[in-house]
């Protein structure tokens, strides 16, 4: 049997600019996760079980395009993998769906290098990368290729979709990976609405066709603010820092990516103390974000769940 898991991750700034080449930053969440075990099956065909999604059947009763499907078929494809092994593979994880949290890309990472693992093909961090974000855009449309880097490298990232400079590279962007002195801690609110990345993107991109002087403007204050912010996390200036999650909420529902339920959520998490709060990911619903100070991480999450979130998670970012 072989294993893999993939933590969830939440974007810290720059959602939605970064599929236009500014700057984003996001980092793990290990608080929810991917986990995928495979064996070989007495059965014939490659069986899935995922009781998350309520999944169990065999691949080729499955549409080629289904998320799990894709991966399996196209990473054999590539590793030239033919006939195919009978499998029994387990999918479970604890990262909601359409929340913001990254839970299609952790499950093909997981799944991604597991298999990889199980057929003796092991891949590079940048190989899985690269893989996952072929996969992303079979089902996003045009994503920026941040959840899968950050899933991938399971560390704190700061990501130019496309840019050559001197970090890491791939074909979908550039990464390279943040440090900070001390640790950042996070309270995540989960508004219980489902929200599919690709409509919120689509809708954007709309935005910029009808107008691309006036919301390229846009884009650039985000760009903007999430360059200012990996200097104050590098700094650990984190009021500061907390401002800059403010500014860039307020661009983020000049985009209409926010909703009611995030608002409400974000102003909920300000009042109780937070240093700042911002929607995290496509937005439409899924999760916000507050930076806390450690001690006031309670007192946030409390008021959260009082003006309606329906989970939150208590993490802490190491450097």
């Amino acid at each position: 049997m072989t294993s893999s898991s993939a933590p969830g991750k939440i974007i810290l700034f720059g959602e939605h600019a970064v599929v236009y080449g500014q700057p984003a930053l996001a980092v793990p969440v290990m608080q929810v996760h991917a986990d995928v075990e495979i064996a070989d099956s007495p059965r014939a065909g490659i069986w899935i079980s995922a009781p998350n999604i309520h999944l169990h059947a065999e691949l080729n009763s499955l549409p080629s395009g289904h998320p799990i499907a894709s991966v399996i078929h196209n990473l054999f494809f590539v590793l030239n993998i033919d006939p195919f092994p009978n499998l029994q593979i387990s999918i479970s994880s604890s990262i909601p769906v359409a929340s913001g949290l990254g839970s299609g890309a952790a499950v093909s990472v997981a799944l991604i290098r597991a298999l990889s693992s199980f057929l003796s093909y092991p891949l590079s961090d940048e190989q899985v990368n690269q893989f996952a974000y072929e996969i992303e855009k079979l089902h996003h449309g045009t994503p920026s290729g941040i959840d899968n880097t950050v899933i991938t490298y399971a560390k704190p990232v700061y990501f130019v979709k496309g840019l050559p400079s001197p970090g890491r590279r791939w074909a979908g962007g550039e990464v390279q990976i943040l440090k900070a002195s001390k640790p950042l801690t996070i309270v995540i609110g989960d508004t219980g609405v489902h929200a599919p990345t690709k409509e919120s993107v689509s809708d954007v991109r709309k935005l910029w066709e009808a107008d691309k002087a006036k919301w390229e403007k846009v884009f650039d204050e985000v760009g903007e603010i999430a360059k200012n912010a990996r200097e104050k996390i590098e700094s650990d200036e984190w009021e500061k820092l907390g401002e800059l999650m403010n500014q860039n909420h307020a661009l983020l529902q000049n985009m209409t990516v926010s909703s009611p339920e995030l608002d409400k959520l974000v102003t909920a998490a300000r009042q109780a103390g937070a240093l700042g709060a911002k929607m995290s990911g496509g937005g439409r619903g899924g999760n916000m974000i507050a930076l806390v100070e450690p001690e006031m991480a309670e007192a946030v999450s409390s008021a959260l769940k009082e003006a309606g979130a329906k989970n939150t998670i208590i993490t802490t970012i190491s450097p």
